[in-house]
């Protein structure tokens, strides 16, 4: 498969699609509809786009089990070979049972995300770990758990900083609330082991500090932005440099995500600029708070946009966003352009709208 220049190294993060025919709700084990998941994997690399798999988008920490991310891993290494596709897996600690495990099972669990991962042909992706947010006591116990696992990597992996409007439980990740001091942290570590290092994806949704943390990595060490909210701006860069892409919104414009880099890559900073800006509304509300929620949003445009035939999640997650929410998100998807069949999307909103009165029609 030919790929689109490496000027900027770009992953849209992918979700995964429920099957419709079986139990969903919290605390149910995932039941998935392989062919579409899979399809749309083969839709982000026909556009060129590095699949950043088994990662927030996915539900990782929010109905998607480890036995349904084991397999994901291992399906979707073997598809991106098939194809010769970009493909990046997250591994993390959410196999984990116990209420409060001590640093060495935390180690042992990324270690055995890991051989999946790398077993399956990926790139390694450390998530950032919510066990290890709860157990640790300072920077030293992020330096040592990531000190060993970056050893350990076959290939340099990609760091994964999560802020907590994605996810409320990684407050004080790499060893301080303070984000400042957090960054000085994680750069400690990253010029430690510079050599395992191939970036580090950041989602503060705070455009400036990601700008700093950029010019201040080591030489080699890539910043993958993670910000939904200021992308364009970030991944255009400037004259001291840019962002490549790990993002959730990537999904569902990925069309247009694609043709704008190719314009980057022609230096063609007009056109650039033409393609991507008229997303940003979308991708703000789509992701506007509560933010972990935003896998809603990109599944209902997944289904508007035709890549699946219904508004199932696991987890029941569909329910986390209102009637409102997801009609002005049809809205402004509609002006973004990003919907390749329009008239398939309305007749979809309206059936869903419909749906939705009759459901409250009857329990009045």
């Amino acid at each position: 498969m030919n790929h689109r220049s490496p000027g900027r190294v770009a992953f849209a993060a992918a979700h995964v699609v429920a099957d419709p025919t079986q139990p969903q709700g919290p605390g149910i084990p995932s039941a998935l509809d392989w062919d579409a998941t899979l399809a749309f994997r083969h839709h982000l690399w026909a556009l060129g786009l590095g699949v950043a798999d088994a990662m927030d988008t996915a539900q990782r920490g929010m109905g998607l089990d480890w036995a349904a991310t084991k397999e994901l891993i291992v399906r979707s290494g073997a598809e991106a070979r098939s194809v010769g596709g970009l493909v990046a897996c997250g591994a993390g600690t959410d196999q984990l049972s116990a209420p409060a495990p001590a640093i060495p099972e935390i180690i042992a669990a990324y270690e055995e995300q890991i051989s999946i991962v790398e077993g399956a042909g990926a790139q390694v992706v450390l998530m950032a770990s919510r066990a290890l947010a709860a157990q640790a006591r300072g920077p030293e116990d992020y330096a040592h758990v990531y000190g060993r696992l970056l050893s350990q990597v076959e290939r340099p992996a990609i760091l994964h900083w999560l802020g907590t409007p994605f996810d409320p439980a990684l407050e004080g990740y790499w060893g301080s609330a303070d984000l400042d001091t957090a960054a000085g942290h994680v750069l400690d570590l990253m010029r430690e082991h510079a050599a395992k290092v191939d970036g580090i994806k950041v989602s503060l949704l705070d455009a400036d500090r990601e700008i700093a943390l950029r010019r201040a990595l080591p030489d080699g060490v890539k910043l993958y932005t993670g910000d939904d909210f200021n992308y364009p701006e970030l991944i255009r860069g400037d004259g001291r440099g840019f962002s490549h892409a790990l993002l959730g919104i990537f999904d569902p414009i990925a069309a247009q995500a694609a043709a704008a880099l190719a314009a980057l890559d022609r230096d063609d900073l007009e056109t650039y600029d033409k393609i991507l800006t008229p997303t940003l509304p979308l991708a703000r509300h789509v992701f506007s708070a509560p933010t972990r929620h935003y896998k809603a949003g990109v599944v209902f445009l997944a289904y508007l946009a035709g890549h699946q035939d219904h508004f199932t999640m696991i987890g029941g997650e569909q329910d986390s966003r209102s009637v409102r929410h997801l009609g002005r998100l049809a809205d402004l998807a509609r002006e973004a352009g990003v919907l390749p069949d329009q008239d398939l999307a309305d007749a979809r909103m309206r059936a869903f709208l419909d749906a939705k009165r009759h459901a409250t029609d009857h329990l009045a």
